[in-house]
């Protein structure tokens, strides 16, 4: 059985094809930069490796149209057409409490997941395009939605409640959700592999550092809290969405500077982040060269990040009694070994000791931590892709 599985984030896509009687990838890339003048396709099998730099991917439905050309190329393609293909995994963010888990998309989902585009602005409108580029291609393939906040269903009211009136969570269901499940589930039992204890055992705080970015703590295996709220805008600085705010400010805002609720929304979700203190760029490693270059904002702006992950890191090292695995992953978090001294440095306290050659050596997964360190961290390439693909064979064959 082969199953192609489509990430669509913000502003990419991640894809894979999966044969799942081997578990093995046949095929796996990503469009990167989606909307850019230096966007990126790359493609990779056993047979053949391609990579286009600085070319023009418009949007969303042009990256997933570029991706299943390539899986069908007469050259290099994969597959000789798209009845190879069993079924399609997707990522979905958000659907507030209609769904959660996993489940076979149709009418009723894609209809949710409309309905809830103002609780995840950059995400559900490159899911839903995603699933329904599909289904036009592939209308005979069946489609499954694998949920992001599914991980944090059981978090307990205290965690997930907000401090408003409780109406507000009774009639509309305004609370927090979480999101990045889906990595955290792979990035814990992936790190706890590489140490050799189980999940079960271990008090984890996971950072999942890319364009969009969340901390989590687990404890003995069960998602205990997540930074993500209502929507993906709450908790860390991120590229552009803002994350904590007072929310006096943004009332604020809207009556100092007379903006409509869209015109706000659209600040705390796509001007704002690494992108709006740099003034810089959504990418960054253009923030960071910048920063080199003696730019103020700049490096405000990664030393805010930073700030804010350590902030978190202590707090859910508080609330859960302790830490006994420190994991990272996402683009930044896996590529980037700058800002994980700056996030690890100085943590004795809590029991963890910070290899700084060790991190500037890594490339790919390992451990960064001292030998003597009595809380590892891990570095994860996080692989969403497989869970997805699990997941979707998985209500297939109900």
């Amino acid at each position: 059985m082969k199953i192609l599985v489509i990430n669509c984030g913000g502003s990419s896509i991640k894809y894979q094809l999966i044969d799942m009687a081997e578990k093995a990838i046949l095929a796996k890339g990503a469009v990167e930069q989606i909307g850019a003048k230096n966007a990126c396709f790359s493609y990779e099998s056993n047979e053949k490796k391609v990579i286009e730099n600085d070319i023009v991917i418009a949007d969303h439905e042009s990256g997933l149209v570029r991706i299943l050309e390539a899986l069908t190329d007469r050259d290099y393609g994969i597959i000789s057409d798209y009845s190879d293909i069993m079924a399609v995994g997707h990522r979905v963010v958000h659907a507030g409490d209609k769904f959660r888990g996993s489940v076979l998309i149709n009418n009723e989902v894609l209809e949710a997941l409309h309905e809830c585009i103002e609780l995840a602005p950059l995400h559900n409108p490159p899911n839903i395009k995603g699933i329904e580029i599909c289904q036009k291609v592939m209308p005979a393939v069946p489609q499954v939605g694998v949920f992001d906040n599914a991980l944090h269903i059981n978090l307990p009211p205290h965690v997930y409640l907000y401090g408003l009136p409780y109406q507000y969570y009774e009639k509309y269901g305004i609370r927090r959700y979480g999101f990045h499940g889906i990595s955290f589930s792979y990035m814990t039992a992936r790190a706890s592999e590489m140490i050799n204890v189980p999940v079960s055992k271990l008090r984890i705080v996971s950072l999942m550092l890319g364009s969009g970015c969340t901390v989590n703590a687990m404890k003995w295996g069960q998602s205990a809290d997540v930074s993500t709220g209502f929507t993906p805008c709450e908790g860390l600085i991120q590229s552009t969405r803002a994350g904590n705010v007072d929310p006096a400010v943004i009332t604020y805002m809207m009556r100092k500077f007379d903006l409509s609720p869209d015109q706000m929304d659209d600040i705390l979700n796509k001007q704002s982040g690494w992108l709006g203190l740099s003034t810089i760029s959504t990418d960054y490693r253009a923030v960071e060269e910048a920063a080199k270059n003696g730019h103020q904002q700049a490096q405000v702006a990664l030393e805010a990040f930073a700030y804010h992950i350590r902030k978190y890191i202590g707090a859910y090292a508080a609330a859960m009694g302790g830490i006994d695995l420190l994991v990272i992953a996402g683009g930044v978090g896996e590529r980037n070994a700058a800002v994980r001294a700056k996030i690890c440095k100085d943590f004795e306290f809590i029991g963890l000791q910070f290899d700084e050659e060790k991190n500037a050596m890594l490339h790919g997964e390992g451990i960064i931590s001292t030998t003597a360190s009595r809380v590892p961290v891990v570095v994860v390439n996080t692989n969403e892709e497989i869970i997805i693909a699990n997941e979707t064979e998985r209500i297939i064959k109900i």
